[in-house]
């Protein structure tokens, strides 16, 4: 534990390094509230990734384990997802970062192989919680086209490009001498090469027939023994898919003209049946129209009843902007089913994994490019199932995310009482079929919450407890504004091309249940919790008329340091009126100039919003157009439950609105909340007539703005990584134009001046140019006084000043925990009165109070550039540290860890970092992403207790942790995905099969691919590469320790730091290495002659 006595911080003090330095300074004094004890150290913090959240991106491929009940997805960005029973999911990712083109279970072994678009496989083992690759195998001279792995089987077939098809035994991962040349596979029965190998399957009743789709059309049938081709099938169009009746006397092809031909095995010169789903039939008896390709089709039995034929493609070219469909034929009934995105994949899931018996399918689980959607076999109508898993994360682009860490406890149950109700009706009522798995012990109890904000203006709140992910509630804030239902009836007034409801900030109290949104088209709203319906006759509306001229600015003059409490002049207390009255009526949207005025870009409701339990519409806001300019867009948003305020800023100034009278309380210009000690000098703006781009939720280039400066979508993820190591789009729009922004805004009840003893409500404001601003407000101290009179509001000045944009400040006390704002219990306010009463009360936040000359709390600023500890009230800085030199802080917050209190900080070079207080050492400096672009830098948010997420995709949110705590219990909190479960028996022969012949015929595929057999493959075809997770890897990852340590040693040597007192450790730590090392010789001479799943 390390103490700071404030009083002594300038002895002994010495420079930091280069990039980053501390200074302080403290008026003298002995008091004994200076020493403040500082518990947090470096070794309580790690960094890691935890879990990764909602819909694969780019879904690319698909594989499901039918024992095991495990379903894989890979993506095209190497990205392999596997999920099991709802809770439990597992991420891995290939290095290469190549495409998945399919994936293949060992069925009920813990193993899946994965094959990728840069000609490699890779065997995962799933048996342990983090799945690892065992083995790769990379080839060099062929592209890898197709993958089969037939049930029970240790050889798998990899067909190529060039129509050959090489076999590798999944055990040692090495290649066969036994090969299918496409040559020796067609011989004379084609003039030309056959294309690539689009298709590999064994007959499901002798393994010693193999079925090879060619491309061009080509269907061979191979013996495995003789080596010679049985059968070749020939048709004119192009082959997709092939799939087999499970008796091995059928198969079906899929073509590209839309048709699908069944041919006898033993009849190859024509198929036994054509038909064309989707095509229109010529009643003159002529060949069918043709129709889009069938990508995919499966043939699955049932013992009672007609089999199923699936398929996904093959309509008609006249279903022009028609979406993608996948048809279900059973018997004589077609059914097509409409899905909202393409199809990349789709799997039958059956009963039984034995493919030479009855399949009993189930249900169909469909991958769409955006969506997973499966579906019940079982139930007319073919209904889907409810999907556990939070894959609809995307559902509206995410434009911002907040994280809340260790919430009350009611919260949680309180939203998913009034979120319930808006589920959707008509599943099936079947259990979800993918149940595989189990779910961790964690030990992680407390609760968390997080929140999306989305481009429809929806807001989403998710339980995060347990590292899991369940949406609670939805909100949608866009249906108390008019739509427009085509462009046309579009309003002039709009100030984004695309989604004018999209949500940019969010200030949410979880104490009080308050929510505050802040919306592109310059509006904010004001929600309250309830469990109540209520119809609102007329919702509440306030506008504001914010500009930047100094001559027009709606606010008194007031001095920097002026004591008395002032309100704006001429502000209305009618909330459908224009906030100051001294300017031009809202009757008229023009002035004399015929420019826009005084009209806001969106149209409110003006009939009666029913609005269910949950919350529900207190009051609206919104910035009105000024003179032919557009309002500017909001930076910066607080709300306080204990005050009835909220405040918001943007380019022009600042705005305070007490919510509860419905009134404007505030409304100034940047420059004059400085008053008279304005520290910048102003040049006066002219008016710009161009529209403005949509800020910080923009994505595109500083130099790209066009002749008229709009923004497309503030979601585009075209754009997403055009965000580089220089400064954002929002940050250089505000150097361009030398504009001090409202950056951040914050309540407490503090000692906002020097002359102050006892703490008052206070707003602080960061500025974009480093200035950190205090105004006290008188608040009324009863709930009745509270609505009858005015709150009032004077100016304190400038605190602090900081190099860089101002971004998070919070309050210390004098023994160093975190003082956390004054809140307002929840209260239902739809209750009767006597209820509410009883529920209301304001819950202070242990106001400091002083004695004359004597500090008692402290602030805590960060800016994009340092952060400084400031002591209050005399506004000395008694620490400061300079976070980054060459990058700047995206996102800090002062965060609660179990053992103190710290600032985390994420830069856009991608460190992630933690300062201590009130010291700002240097805890924790890690180079996490090596590349960043705008998604991340908006999303990326810290919460307590060491958690942090940002969207690392447009749709996956990735979950990490910065303390050591979670880091040491992360394997315990994480699920299982592989379950010992017994494989189900294989299907009886029956008697007279078994008598005559005619059942399933096994193959000693050993005594066939085998080196004493087929001799050992060419070395220059592929290469083997140990993965990390295998006996090969462990070896030498135990004999690194001690070469890691001796590089440590003499690294430390040659700064001349205290290896005295880390010679014994080091001993130590090699001894165990040594031991570590001898351990793992051990393991693997125990299991060396083991099957690899047997370990």
């Amino acid at each position: 534990m390390k103490k700071f006595n404030i009083r002594k911080v300038l002895d002994g003090l010495t420079a930091g390094s280069s990039s980053s330095s501390s200074s302080a300074s403290l008026q003298p004094g002995n008091r004994e509230n200076d020493v403040i004890q500082e518990t947090l150290q470096s070794e309580h913090f790690q960094l890691c990734k935890t879990v990764r959240h909602g819909f694969p991106y780019q879904p690319s491929a698909m594989a499901f384990d039918p024992v095991q009940k495990i379903l894989a997805i890979g993506t095209q960005n190497g990205s392999l997802r596997l999920f099991g029973r709802a809770g439990v999911e597992c991420y891995c990712q290939h290095e290469s970062g190549s495409a998945i083109i399919q994936l293949q279970f060992l069925i009920n072994e813990g193993a899946l192989v994965s094959a990728l678009a840069d000609d490699s496989i890779h065997l995962w083992n799933l048996r342990q919680k983090i799945p690892a690759i065992l083995h790769s195998l990379k080839f060099s001279r062929e592209r890898i086209t197709f993958c089969h792995l037939p049930f029970q089987s240790k050889w798998l077939y990899i067909g190529t490009e060039r129509g050959n098809i090489h076999i590798v035994n999944v055990e040692s991962f090495s290649l066969s001498g036994y090969v299918i040349m496409w040559n020796k596979a067609i011989e004379l029965s084609s003039k030309t090469h056959p294309g690539p190998v689009v298709h590999i399957s064994d007959n499901p009743m002798d393994e010693g027939k193999l079925l090879i789709g060619f491309e061009c059309g080509f269907v061979v049938l191979w013996d495995l023994k003789s080596k010679k081709a049985d059968y070749r099938y020939n048709y004119d169009e192009a082959i997709h898919s092939v799939a087999w009746h499970h008796e091995g006397k059928q198969f079906v092809c899929s073509h590209s003209d839309g048709t699908l031909t069944t041919w006898n095995v033993r009849s190859p010169a024509k198929p036994a049946q054509i038909i064309t789903p989707h095509g229109k039939q010529p009643k003159d008896g002529k060949k069918p129209e043709p129709c889009k390709p069938i990508l995919k089709v499966e043939y699955k039995t049932a013992r009672a009843g007609e089999p199923f034929m699936i398929l996904s493609g093959g309509l008609s070219y006249d279903t022009v902007g028609r979406r993608a469909c996948l048809t279900v034929m059973h018997g004589k009934s077609t059914a097509v089913l409409e899905m909202d995105y393409p199809i990349v994949d789709f799997l039958a899931l059956c009963e039984t994994p034995y493919p030479n018996d009855y399949q009993e399918p189930y249900a169909v689980v469909v991958l769409l490019e955006k969506d997973l959607v499966v579906i019940d076999l079982a139930q007319p109508g073919y209904p889907s199932f409810e999907n556990p898993y939070p894959l609809t994360i995307h559902e509206s682009p995410v434009t911002c995310c907040e994280y809340f860490a260790d919430c009350p406890a009611e919260l949680i149950p309180a939203l998913y009482s009034v979120g319930s109700r808006q589920k959707r009706q008509g599943y099936s009522k079947k259990k979800w079929p993918i149940s595989g798995g189990n779910w961790g012990q964690g030990a992680q109890s407390y609760p968390e919450i997080i929140i999306t904000g989305h481009a429809d203006g929806s807001v989403k709140f998710w339980d995060a407890s347990a590292l899991m992910l369940q949406v609670l509630y939805k909100l949608k804030t866009a249906k108390v504004f008019e739509k427009t239902r085509n462009k046309e009836e579009k309003p002039s007034t709009d100030i984004v091309d695309e989604d004018p409801f999209a949500i940019q900030s969010l200030a949410w109290c979880p104490e009080s249940r308050l929510l505050c949104v802040a919306g592109v088209s310059a509006h904010v709203i004001v929600y309250r919790f309830s469990k109540q319906e209520i119809t609102t006759e007329e919702v509440q509306l306030l506008e504001v008329r914010m500009q930047c001229e100094l001559n027009e600015v709606d606010s008194p003059d007031v001095g920097g340091d002026q004591a008395s409490a002032v309100s704006t002049p001429g502000a209305s207390s009618s909330p459908q009126s224009s906030a100051p009255q001294t300017h031009p009526s809202t009757s008229s949207n023009n002035s004399s100039d015929g420019l826009r005025d005084n009209v806001p870009c969106l149209r409110v409701r003006n009939t009666p919003l029913k609005q269910s339990p949950g919350y529900q519409v207190e009051l609206i806001i919104q910035l009105v157009w000024v003179s032919g300019e557009p309002p500017q867009q909001i930076t910066s948003l607080a709300v306080n439950s204990a005050y009835g305020l909220v405040a918001f800023g943007n380019g022009n100034g600042l705005a305070v609105v007490d919510y509860l009278q419905k009134t404007l309380l505030l409304n100034m210009a940047t420059a004059e909340l400085y008053g008279s000690s304005d520290p910048h000098q102003r040049q006066p703006r002219s008016p710009r007539k161009a529209r403005q781009p949509s800020g910080g939720l923009c994505d595109g280039n500083d130099g790209s703005a066009g002749s008229e400066d709009r923004c497309k979508s503030p979601t585009s993820d075209a754009r997403d990584n055009s965000f580089s190591r220089s400064r954002s789009s929002s940050v250089a729009s505000i150097d361009k134009e030398s504009r001090e922004v409202i950056s951040s805004l914050h309540f407490y009840d503090c000692l906002s001046r020097k002359s102050e003893a006892t703490a008052v409500a206070s707003l602080w404001l960061g500025t974009s140019m480093g200035t950190m601003l205090a105004i006290s407000l008188n608040v009324p101290s009863t709930p009745e006084l509270r609505l009858q009179q005015t709150v009032g509001i004077s100016f304190c000045g400038s605190v602090v000043r900081l190099k860089g944009g101002i971004l998070r400040m919070a309050l210390m006390d004098s023994t160093g925990s975190l003082q956390p704002p004054a809140y307002e219990c929840w209260y239902d306010p739809n209750a009767p009165e006597d209820e509410k009463e009883r529920t209301r009360r304001r819950r202070p936040a242990s106001p400091p109070s002083t004695q004359e000359n004597q500090d008692s709390h402290y602030a805590v600023v960060c800016s994009d550039k340092q952060a400084k500890v400031v002591a209050m009230p005399s506004q000395n800085c008694v620490f400061e540290h300079n976070i980054t030199e060459n990058s700047f802080v995206l996102r800090a917050d002062v965060v609660i860890m179990p053992a103190g209190i710290c600032i985390a900080c994420f830069c856009a070079n991608g460190h992630i970092m933690t300062l201590s207080l009130p010291s700002l050492r240097p805890l924790l400096d890690v180079n996490y992403l090596p590349l960043t672009d705008m998604r991340i830098a908006r999303t990326f948010c810290f919460s307590n207790l060491g958690q942090a997420l940002y969207l690392t995709s447009p749709t996956e949110i990735q979950r990490l942790t910065y303390s050591q705590e979670t880091c040491d219990n992360l394997q315990e909190m994480l699920g299982e995905l592989f379950t010992p479960v017994e494989t189900p028996e294989a299907p009886n022969r029956g008697f007279f099969k078994g008598l005559f012949g005619g059942g399933a015929q096994s193959l000693d595929r050993e005594d066939l691919f085998g080196e004493l057999a087929a001799g050992k493959a060419s070395r220059s075809l592929a290469q083997h590469i140990p993965g990390p997770g295998s006996m090969e890897g462990m070896k030498g990852a135990a004999s690194g320790v001690v070469g890691e340590l001796a590089r440590a040693r003499i690294a430390l040597d040659e700064r001349g730091q205290k290896l005295g007192e880390l010679e014994e450790r080091t001993a130590a730590m090699m001894a165990s290495a040594d031991s570590f090392s001898k351990h793992a010789h051990d393991m693997m001479l125990k299991y060396k002659d083991k099957k690899w799943y047997q370990l």
